[in-house]
C-alpha cells in the first residue's frame, strides 16, 4: 500500500511538473511575440521618423510672402493712366478697388441643409475664407420659409486675398466660362461698384467636377471707391476686366 502511494504521488507531481511547464512554455511564447510585435512598432516609428527628415522644412519657411502680382500692376501702371485720364492731382483721387463680395443663395436649404454645407465647403476652397451662413430675415408662408433659417453663404475679401481673386478671376476663370463674349457694362450701380453674375462654380479651376453635388452659381459685386460709374469702369478695365466693346452705355457716369 506504502508503495502504491508512493507512485501516486511521484506521478502526480510529474502531471503537476508537466501542467506547470506547458504554463510556463506558454508565457514564455506569448512574451516572445509581444517582443516581435514591439520590434514591428519601433521598426514603423523609426520609417516614419526617417522620411520626415529626408523631406525636411519647406523651401519658402522663413520667408516673407510676395505682394499680389495684380497690386503691384496697379500701384505702377493703373494708378499714373488713371491720374492722367481724369487729371487727379491729388494721390486720394485716385480710386482702388476696396473688397469683393461673393453671394450664394440656395433656397432648396430649407428642405435639403446638407446643399448649404457644400455651398459653404466649395466658397471656403474658391476663396481661401471661410464664408459667414445667411439667414432669412423673415418668414414667408409660400416658400416654406421661416426667420432665422440659413438660406444662404457670403464671402467678403479685402487685402492680398481680395487681390489674389481678382487675378485668378480676369486671368483664368472668366476665360473658361462658356460661350464667353466679354462683360456687359450696364451693371453698374451709379456709384461705381460693379456686379455680375456666375451661372456655374466650375469655371474656377479649384473646383473638382468629379465632388460636386449640384450645380449653381454665385453673384459678385467689385466695391470701388471711385464714387462714379465712368471712372470705376476705367479702373476695372485699367485692371483687366474684359467688357464688351458694342456696349455703348459702358462707363457712363449716373
Amino acid at each position: 500500500m506504502a508503495t502504491k502511494d508512493k507512485k501516486g504521488a511521484s506521478g502526480g507531481a510529474a502531471k503537476g511538473g508537466a501542467k506547470g511547464g506547458g504554463a510556463k512554455g506558454g508565457a514564455g511564447a506569448k512574451g516572445g511575440a509581444g517582443t516581435k510585435s514591439g520590434g514591428k512598432a519601433s521598426k514603423g516609428g523609426g520609417g516614419k521618423a526617417r522620411e520626415k527628415k529626408a523631406r525636411g522644412p519647406h523651401a519658402g519657411t522663413g520667408l516673407p510672402v510676395p505682394a499680389p502680382r495684380l497690386k503691384a500692376f496697379y500701384m505702377e501702371t493703373v494708378r499714373p493712366r488713371l491720374a492722367q485720364q481724369f487729371g487727379f492731382t491729388n494721390p486720394h483721387q485716385l480710386p482702388t478697388v476696396e473688397k469683393i463680395v461673393l453671394n450664394v443663395g440656395v433656397g432648396e436649404a430649407v428642405k435639403q441643409p446638407k446643399l448649404l454645407d457644400a455651398v459653404v465647403e466649395e466658397l471656403a476652397i474658391i476663396t481661401g475664407q471661410q464664408p459667414v451662413r445667411r439667414k432669412a430675415k423673415k418668414s414667408i408662408a409660400n416658400f416654406g420659409l421661416r426667420e432665422g433659417q440659413e438660406i444662404g453663404a457670403s464671402v467678403t475679401l479685402r487685402g492680398a486675398r481680395m487681390w489674389e481673386f481678382l487675378d485668378r478671376f480676369i486671368t483664368i476663370s472668366l476665360p473658361r466660362v462658356r460661350d464667353f463674349r466679354g462683360l456687359g457694362t450696364r451693371s453698374f450701380d451709379g456709384r461705381g461698384n460693379y456686379s455680375l453674375g456666375v451661372k456655374e462654380q466650375m469655371i474656377f479651376p479649384e473646383i473638382n467636377y468629379d465632388e460636386i453635388e449640384q450645380i449653381h452659381g454665385m453673384d459678385i459685386t467689385f466695391v470701388t471707391t471711385a464714387g462714379r460709374d465712368d471712372v470705376a469702369y476705367a479702373l476695372l478695365k485699367e485692371l483687366g476686366m474684359p467688357f464688351r466693346s458694342d456696349d455703348k452705355k459702358g462707363g457712363r457716369a449716373a
